[in-house]
């Protein structure tokens, strides 16, 4: 037998053994993985920020949600399919160097974990289920509710092979009938008109639609989409998948379902966010999407309805806060397994992570939120950049190498410099030049000054394939 027809013979038996290997989920299953990405997706940023669009933008509600589903659902599902086509964050973030994708996975896990989003499920969802029936103004029962809070999600985050069986099967079905319930109530008691569009929403269509994609990066989900995949690979090996390629398209199939998830739910909330207006105009510097919809659940359900948004803020809030501690203590066992000769397992990060979102959270969710903003404001371009390279087609990747570090590069400075200045403008210093030269850049006002850096970008690296093409020619 020569060399060839044994290798031919031996990659027939690999391909036979991972065809024995191959396991069929059934229908039931992959729902509960669309459920689960759904649940730890769906959280604080989710529930506020399209009652509190609907309420503002008013009729010009259907252009502002479309540009919020944009950014909100279809960056973090183009997310997914970036990661999972690239194999993991690291060598999607890679083409840039390994440094840069280290730092910028650690800043990411950081976000999204114990210094804003985990913190943030606490704070919301006290705000929204306990605060309003408190009558003091202690600090106690916030303390007394984080830690309850924090104790059940690292709990729930204990068992990451078993998130299927319970954010799946339990608590995100239960959180979907819920939403139902008070959005078919809407629908069904308020008939009105809804109210002219306010605030940032008011004036041309295109306005509206920015606004909306901007409100988008509140939910964070396009960073969490970079590593959720984590998880939801964890539980669909769990089930028994073994055939690496079979778990890439179920976590890219159970991405789809989620967006569309999301997208029906975002637009069942704007809508309850525009009777919401109709019915009681909101304050767009004192209110929030939480009074919105405080506001249409009292007037369809009366007192019951505050028990309601509660429950449907607690239990969201719970799933995301569980989905992040188990991503983050997956993430950070796998790239500091240990600190000195302190071995750090999963439990481990698990416990630090839950302790210092505890103390975060006790900060206060104004301070949460003012503070995440320059930051999303900084990572979100950069993530969207790498998306799209990294959905580029094979022949751009494989005939313009400099494509990802050309348009990551002036993104990342505009970015940075933004952050910078927003930073220091909340302790009070200014940055007088920098502020100027970024006001320069064509949709910084918008948010969207570095869309004309990154294209800039990608032209460099056309004309230096171009000059490549011309002097192979010449040789």
């Amino acid at each position: 037998m020569t060399h060839s027809s044994a290798a031919d013979t031996k990659s027939v038996r690999m391909d036979a053994n991972q065809a024995q290997h191959r396991v069929t989920l059934p229908v039931r299953s992959r729902l509960a993985l669309t459920i689960t990405f759904f649940s730890m997706f769906f959280g604080a940023g989710n529930l506020i920020f399209p009652p509190f669009l609907g309420a503002l933008a008013g009729t010009n509600t259907p252009l502002a949600t479309f540009g919020f589903i944009c950014s909100a659902v279809g960056l973090p599902i183009l997310g997914v399919l970036a990661v999972t086509q690239a194999d993991g964050f690291e060598r999607l973030a890679g083409s840039i160097g390994p440094r840069f994708a280290a730092v910028l996975a650690m800043a990411i896990m950081l976000t999204i974990g114990p210094f804003f989003a985990i913190p943030r499920t606490a704070t919301t969802s006290f705000e929204m289920a306990i605060a309003p029936h408190m009558h003091s103004s202690s600090h106690a029962p916030l303390l007394v509710y984080s830690l309850i809070f924090f104790a059940l999600a690292w709990g729930f985050a204990q068992f990451p092979g078993k998130l299927s069986n319970t954010l799946g099967k339990i608590t995100g079905p239960v959180l979907l009938v819920l939403i139902a319930i008070l959005t078919i109530g809407a629908l069904f008691s308020i008939h009105l008109p809804f109210a002219p569009a306010t605030g940032a929403y008011q004036g041309s269509t295109l306005q509206a639609f920015t606004q909306g994609f901007i409100d988008g990066y509140q939910t964070m989900d396009l960073l969490a989409a970079l590593y959720f995949g984590i998880i939801i690979g964890v539980n669909i090996r769990a089930m028994g998948v073994t055939d690496t390629r079979q778990v890439r398209s179920y976590t890219a199939h159970a991405g789809l379902g989620t967006g569309i998830m999301l997208t029906l739910v975002y637009a069942a909330l704007a809508v309850l966010g525009a009777l919401s207006g109709a019915l009681v105009p909101l304050d767009s510097a004192t209110d929030t999407g939480a009074t919105a919809l405080t506001h249409i659940t009292h007037a369809v359900f009366g007192q019951p309805g505050t028990i309601l948004v509660g429950l449907i803020f607690i239990i969201a809030c719970l799933n995301v806060c569980t989905g992040l501690i188990s991503t983050c203590s997956t993430f950070m066992t796998t790239k500091i397994p240990h600190i000195g000769s302190l071995p750090m397992s999963y439990r481990a990060w698990s416990i630090v992570f839950a302790l210092f979102s505890l103390l975060v959270s006790n900060a206060g969710l104004s301070m949460i939120i003012k503070v995440s903003i320059p930051v999303l404001i900084a990572l979100y371009p950069i993530a969207i950049v790498l998306v799209i390279v990294g959905l580029a087609s094979t022949w751009i990747r494989a005939h313009m190498p400099y494509l990802p570090i050309c348009m990551i590069i002036p993104t990342t400075l505009v970015a940075l410099a933004d952050c910078c200045v927003r930073l220091l403008e909340l302790v009070g210093v200014q940055l007088p030049q920098v502020s100027y030269l970024l006001h320069l850049l064509p949709g910084f006002d918008i948010q969207l000054g570095w869309i004309v850096p990154a294209l800039i970008g990608a032209a460099i690296a056309a004309a230096l394939y171009v000059f490549q093409r011309i002097r192979s020619h010449q040789h």
